[in-house]
């Protein structure tokens, strides 16, 4: 089954449950959902955010944290339709506009994921994942004034790794490998103790053809979370790394130095 079936919730809603009761399991599984989220266990925080929305179809941060989820694990058309859903019940929300332009961005329609981005901007929206999402929009759309959008998202939380984590992954996968690796360098000064941004690094550096380095940070990856999601598929990629693999990232770093 499709990790999707499980996400409808409309009519599952008939269980017993107070209204003080609600409120505590929604806030515990938000929080857990926080959790997984930062841990990189993406698959996980979708189901918990799920779980929200099975007793409050009406949650901003359960629907924004679902199509968040869904874009980190590549579901580019699921999470535009999910973007859909959550606009029926919040459709001023201006992180959902944000996140459904991403969502078009990573699809292609550049010009609708635009904006949806403006939209965002429009209902005063002034968070960091706001500015970072357009920031994924303009590095779709090749405009260099995203750089500007990147660092009101990490201006905003400066002591917050998060915001440089995601920002890196955003630059690794529009391709702009150095700045990946900067902004992951960036994470890893603010929390040396996440397995995620190790495992970042390590995926920044073997795209520049720095195989060694990024064994490395696999190793701490590992040794943090030996669970860390995604460490099995790096770890084949360091497997397949020849030297036509260390020539393409010796030119990365020359073109982009």
């Amino acid at each position: 089954m499709s990790r999707f079936g499980n996400l409808e919730f409309e009519g599952a809603g008939e269980h017993l449950a107070t209204p003080a009761e609600v409120i505590t399991d929604e806030a515990r599984f938000l929080g857990e959902a926080e959790t997984a989220f930062r841990g990189g266990y993406f698959e996980q925080a979708l189901r918990l955010f799920g779980r929200v929305l099975e007793s409050n179809p009406k949650s901003a941060p359960a629907w924004i944290g679902q199509v968040r989820m869904l874009i980190e694990l590549g579901e580019f058309a699921e999470a535009k339709v999910w973007a859909d859903k959550a606009l029926d019940h919040l459709p001023n929300e201006p992180e959902l506009l944000a996140a459904k332009g991403v969502a078009l961005a990573r699809a292609g329609d550049t010009e609708a994921a635009l904006a949806f981005s403006d939209a965002a901007i429009g209902e005063r929206g002034d968070t960091p994942y706001i500015w970072l999402a357009r920031g994924d929009v303009l590095l779709a759309r090749a405009e260099k004034r995203a750089d500007f959008c990147f660092a009101k998202a990490l201006a905003a939380m400066p002591g917050d790794w998060l915001w440089a984590w995601l920002a890196s992954r955003v630059h690794l996968f529009y391709r702009r490998f150095a700045l990946a690796l900067k902004l992951a360098r960036q994470a890893l000064a603010l929390e040396t103790g996440a397995a995620v941004v190790w495992l970042q690094l390590g995926r920044c550096q073997l795209e520049l053809g720095l195989a060694d380095e990024a064994h490395q940070a696999l190793a701490q990856a590992r040794q943090l979370d030996p669970a860390c999601p995604a460490a099995e598929s790096v770890r084949d990629e360091f497997r397949d790394t020849g030297w036509l693999r260390r020539l393409q990232g010796r030119w990365r770093r020359l073109w982009h130095a």
